[in-house]
């Protein structure tokens, strides 16, 4: 029990004296001690590697610049191909490499133009839009109303002329070589237009009535036969020029004829010579001027031209002419066929026979007539056929 009162005073001791004090000093000064020692290792600790950032020893690569090839956008930007698929887009205007040599082989995009009628985009594409929306509508629409107008003319007035009775003599109006150049030519021109009729504006009145499988086999032989009576009309149409152009070249007396309209809305016909005002603007409307640019764009679109390139931009230019330029020459050439077939009592017989009876003569070309009556121009242009023949046939 006497051990009790010596450990309370050692107790007492140690809270009151110099070991207390002792032990409070050291407890503050373990606080700044700390603070003294911290940023001596904050560096260690900004040297340490982020988790979220790139490894250590990683350098990014450049920026990728738009001007970069493919090679080397590879490099800057791996996986992006946008300088490759830049110059597909642009290989109508920058043609791209290919390994052979063929026209337009490295142009998979053509380039960017606006046709008439068409909106800024690519050539393929205004090429379309020109023939959908123009050429066909329009064009089906103008062969329509022609056919239609001669409807009703007929309909209305019926085929002119008959007026002066026939004489029993009858004059030479073509000649073998005439309607042989014009018949050949009419055929070929028959041909050319049904089958490309069919090829513009089947699919609009002849495929629903045929069905896919019959309409398609059709397209194919009159696209081969419109290929083929091409050339033929070419040729023929340069022999029609050259032989008729001398009766077709324009005399003061067509001003009168023009304005009289021929005398067709009234009791008589205008007097004209051989050929009157409109067949000589029949003449060289449709014969030279059309004949010559469908012949023209049509020999382009055969690639029987050579020196040409035949690229695909020619190409449709060459379609958008051929089809503008056919479409308006059929529709002019209606009012041809309906006047020498239908319209006009022995006009198809002239052509047929090569003769014309002195009063149709008369009638129709009286300025013509006058002139094989005064001598200035035989009655008989060719010799007669057969050797023993010595008069003209009759004219039907």
């Amino acid at each position: 029990m006497r051990k009790l009162p010596s450990l309370h005073r050692l107790l007492t001791r140690l809270l009151t004296g110099p070991a207390l004090a002792g032990a409070l000093a050291l407890g503050l000064a373990a606080p700044a001690a700390a603070q003294s020692t911290a940023p001596a290792a904050a560096p260690a600790v900004a040297a340490a590697p982020d988790a979220k950032g790139p490894p250590a020893g990683f350098v990014a690569p450049a920026e990728p610049k738009p001007d970069e090839t493919n090679v080397q956008r590879a490099k800057t930007q791996p996986g992006n191909n946008a300088p490759f698929w830049r110059d597909v887009r642009e290989s109508g205007n920058k043609e791209g490499t290919v390994s052979m040599p063929i026209p337009e082989g490295g142009v998979l995009v053509q380039r960017f133009v606006q046709y008439p009628g068409s909106s800024f985009t690519t050539a393929g594409e205004a090429w379309r839009q020109v023939r959908n929306r123009w050429i066909i509508p329009y064009g089906g629409s103008l062969l329509l109303i022609a056919a239609l107008a001669l409807g009703l003319f007929y309909w209305r007035k019926g085929s002119l002329g008959g007026h002066e009775p026939d004489t029993g003599r009858v004059i030479e109006r073509f000649t073998p070589l005439e309607r042989a150049a014009h018949w050949t030519n009419a055929i070929a021109f028959v041909v050319l237009a049904v089958s490309g009729i069919v090829m513009a504006f089947g699919k609009f009145f002849l495929l629903p009535v045929l069905g896919s499988t019959l309409f398609g086999w059709l397209t194919y032989a009159l696209k081969n036969a419109h290929n083929f009576a091409g050339p033929l009309f070419a040729v023929s149409l340069v022999i029609v020029i050259i032989t008729f152009v001398k009766d077709n070249l324009p005399s003061k007396e067509d001003i009168t004829w023009l304005l009289r309209a021929g005398g067709m809305f009234g009791g008589a016909e205008v007097p004209s010579h051989r050929f009157n005002a409109g067949e000589k603007g029949v003449f060289w409307a449709g014969v030279f001027l059309l004949g010559l640019v469908v012949v023209g764009s049509g020999l382009v679109l055969d690639m029987v031209i050579p020196g040409l390139a035949y690229l695909r931009g020619d190409m449709q230019i060459a379609h958008m002419i051929h089809a503008t330029a056919s479409v308006l020459m059929m529709a002019l050439f209606l009012g041809h066929i309906y006047m020498g077939t239908i319209g006009m009592k022995g006009a198809y017989s002239a052509m047929r026979t090569g003769y014309v009876d002195e009063g149709w003569a008369k009638e129709h070309h009286a300025l013509w007539y006058e002139d094989i009556q005064a001598g200035k121009i035989p009655a008989q242009r060719s010799a007669p056929q057969g050797a023993g023949a010595t008069t003209p046939p009759q004219a039907a």
